[in-house]
């Protein structure tokens, strides 16, 4: 301790012969500079020459003192360290003083002339080496202040930044107190196993980054709050979700501590960018369209890992809800204006927040049943290709859920399913109903073309497996029906579907439906050389190959009736 003194005494002297050797230099360079000036320079141009020339030293010179004065400070910080370290002082005052001994040089750095932003960096680099090392060894070394203490240390600390650096829109302060904040936060949840405190605390910076972005300042600083914010979250879900015998130096957290962060976070930037988009009539940006999904799918795995139970449910409602105000935002405020990206990445969410709420909350059928109805009243809503394309969706969701598609290629290639689900007939009617519906205009684009040929090819199959398990129980009413038989009746069914289907698109002009004729008569070759022949029985394979040879002459000849009429 009796050294210190000697130490900065010596400290100081080499600061001031320094710049005593700066000001010696300024005063050998200008007559060098002149001296060795061309003779044909014009005394204009060696004045702008000398000017610059100043300038450059005198901007050298303000730099070494902003850098010596910082030194002086990370001096003052080892000082209080050493009076910590030698306990002559209590070491709760220590850390008092160190603490306001930081957030003073982050009074400087807001109060840097105008332009002299290196220096505020500088100023608010020399405040977060100083507090960030001390709360690290105040919290794990001399255990003086406690998780939460420390936490709160941070809050203050990245306010103190906002605060001082919002009149003037300091971006250097907001970003060195934002990237000290959060990657201490991040470093001293993992030391110390105690998540939620700097978790509370990285929410803070998240939200405060999300106000000064609502008010236009620095909202380049959004992302970095927002990644420490995720991945705290996501490290807490990980571990919590662990066997317990995994975890057994992490406190026990409750079920509600464990719930808040993820839901805190969907909340933060659901409402900052609902207001920057609805309100405030901005268009949103591929950050904020990556990060609210990141948010919702840390809330939905906090619930379903910590509450599933009534959790899911209470969920799945919420996110129906929250489909119901993305599509009314979609189609009332964002469909007429010039921001399409807003009205594109709201439809998307809303679709998506509709199945998962469906998916969540609703028992099979139901959820058959309800995802059919959404097919249909989004494909008869409107002419607009994203209700469209939503309805498809829907649809395939819907055959998915109620088991229509596995139906299908069973009836239709493999063995013949006992027994006809509720939900397969409320799937099959939903697609006849949808492709029924849906508008056809006499020139269309191939997104429409696409979306009316898979509508009708799942109308098809489904109609086709009905039929195929309908003539199959009509059969097994007189005979007991074998494979040869089920192949025949494959095929009737199919060539007919075929000859129907060329007839039914030349007749009323829809194209999907001729390109589904030909589709079928492809299927029924492959099923002829890989079901019927290989299963033997001659009157039944002439049977099929008569019929499949019938479908070949007359289906491009329906096809084409209409044009040579």
């Amino acid at each position: 301790m009796d050294e210190l003194p000697d130490a900065l005494e010596q400290l100081a002297a080499r600061v001031e012969t320094l710049e005593r050797r700066v000001k010696a230099l300024e005063a050998l360079e200008r007559p060098f500079v002149e001296a060795s000036a061309p003779a044909a320079q014009s005394p204009a141009s060696a004045g702008i020459a000398e000017s610059a020339e100043e300038i450059s030293l005198a901007h050298a010179g303000g730099l070494f003192s902003v850098l010596g004065k910082a030194m002086l400070g990370i001096a003052g910080a080892y000082v209080l360290r050493a009076v910590a370290e030698s306990s002559s002082l209590p070491r709760f005052l220590i850390a008092a003083v160190a603490i306001v001994y930081a957030l003073l040089w982050l009074v400087g750095a807001a109060r840097v002339p105008v332009g002299a932003g290196l220096s505020s960096a500088i100023y608010a680099g020399t405040s977060a080496l100083i507090l960030a090392p001390m709360l690290w060894e105040l919290t794990l070394s001399f255990k003086v202040m406690t998780a939460p203490v420390t936490a709160g240390v941070l809050c203050v600390f990245v306010m103190a930044g906002a605060a001082l650096a919002w009149k003037r829109d300091l971006a250097p302060v907001f970003w060195v107190v934002n990237f000290a904040a959060a990657g201490s936060a991040v470093a001293l949840s993992i030391a110390t196993h105690e998540l939620t405190p700097f978790i509370a605390a990285l929410l803070l910076m998240a939200l405060l980054a999300e106000y000064a972005a609502g008010r236009n300042h620095q909202m380049s600083v959004r992302p970095l709050a927002a990644a420490a914010a995720d991945l705290a979250i996501w490290a807490l879900i990980f571990i919590y979700s662990s066997p317990e015998s995994t975890r057994t130096d992490y406190p026990a957290i409750g079920t509600m501590g464990l719930l808040l962060p993820g839901c805190l976070l969907f909340l933060i930037y659901g409402a900052s960018i609902g207001m920057r988009t609805t309100l405030l009539k901005q268009e949103i940006t591929v950050f904020e369209t990556g990060q609210a999904m990141i948010a919702f799918l840390l809330a939905a795995s906090s619930v379903l890992y910590f509450a599933p139970y009534p959790g899911a449910v209470v969920l799945g409602a919420a996110c129906l809800v929250c489909s119901a105000a993305c599509y009314a935002a979609a189609f009332l405020l964002f469909s007429k204006t010039a921001a399409r990206r807003n009205f594109h990445v709201y439809a998307a969410w809303a679709a998506g927040l509709l199945l998962a709420g469906s998916f969540l909350s609703m028992p099979p059928l139901w959820l058959t049943a309800f995802l059919g109805l959404a097919a249909i009243v989004a494909t008869v809503s409107g002419d607009r290709l994203t209700l469209r394309f939503h309805g498809m969706v829907f649809l395939l969701a819907a055959a998915a859920t109620s088991g229509l598609l596995e139906y299908a290629l069973y009836a239709l290639a493999g063995s013949q399913p006992a027994s006809l689900a509720p939900g397969v007939c409320i799937a099959s009617a939903c697609a006849l109903v949808c492709y029924a519906a849906g508008k056809h205009r006499a020139q269309e684009g191939w997104p429409r073309q696409l979306l009316h040929l898979a509508t009708a090819a799942l109308a098809v199959c489904a109609l086709a497996a009905l039929l195929v398990h309908g003539l199959s129980h009509l059969v097994a009413l007189r005979i007991t029906p074998e494979a040869h038989h089920l192949a025949f009746i494959r095929t009737l069914i199919l060539c007919a579907a075929a000859l129907a289907l060329s007839f039914a698109g030349s007749r009323w002009r829809r194209l999907e439906l001729t390109r589904i004729s030909y589709a079928t008569l492809g299927l029924v070759a492959a099923k002829l050389l890989f079901e019927d022949l290989r299963l033997g029985h001659l009157e039944l394979i002439a049977a099929s190959i008569f019929l499949f040879a019938i479908a070949l002459i007359a289906v491009p000849r329906l096809a084409h009736m209409e044009k040579k009429a």
